[in-house]
């Protein structure tokens, strides 16, 4: 019980959900007001603006960086693990769901009841960032955790 008790009073790591939750909140928003209608999806899926990735892993290094110092080591290794996290967001993850949308229009072109594809469904093509959108989340998570910490 002392565990969780002590896990709910973890400030810095409230912080870093909270910046998670305000950046897929924000994507639900913003597909309603640009697609004018209303995913739910959006608020568990990965991809789009803002990147919660971002959000969330730079959310948490701002606030170790405010509580523990800008020079601990505790600071350095959140650092890098948010770079780390946003470079594989824009990078790497974003290259995947280019292939998704190409291997999808490879399937939507083909006998679909061909050995190949028989039994793989379409791929999820809305997987990584763009880097304005990992910008915008890194931000989102220096301006809530600067506030809230």
């Amino acid at each position: 019980m002392q565990g969780i008790h002590q896990l709910l009073q973890n400030k810095v790591l409230g912080v870093a959900i909270l910046c998670w939750f305000v950046a897929q909140t924000l994507k639900v928003i913003f597909t309603i007001i640009i697609d004018r209608r209303f995913d739910f999806t959006r608020f568990v899926g990965s991809g789009g603006m803002p990147s919660s990735h971002s959000s969330f892993v730079i959310g948490l290094a701002n606030s170790v960086g405010l509580t523990e110092g800008y020079d601990s080591t505790i600071f350095a290794l959140s650092l890098v693990f948010a770079l780390v996290v946003m470079y594989d967001a824009a990078g790497v993850r974003q290259s995947v769901g280019q292939q998704a949308v190409i291997l999808n229009q490879l399937f939507d072109m083909s006998d679909k009841q061909s050995k190949v594809w028989r039994d793989y469904d379409k791929l999820k093509e809305l997987v990584g960032h763009t880097p304005i959108e990992v910008f915008f989340g890194a931000l989102l998570g220096i301006i809530l955790s600067t506030v809230l910490i």
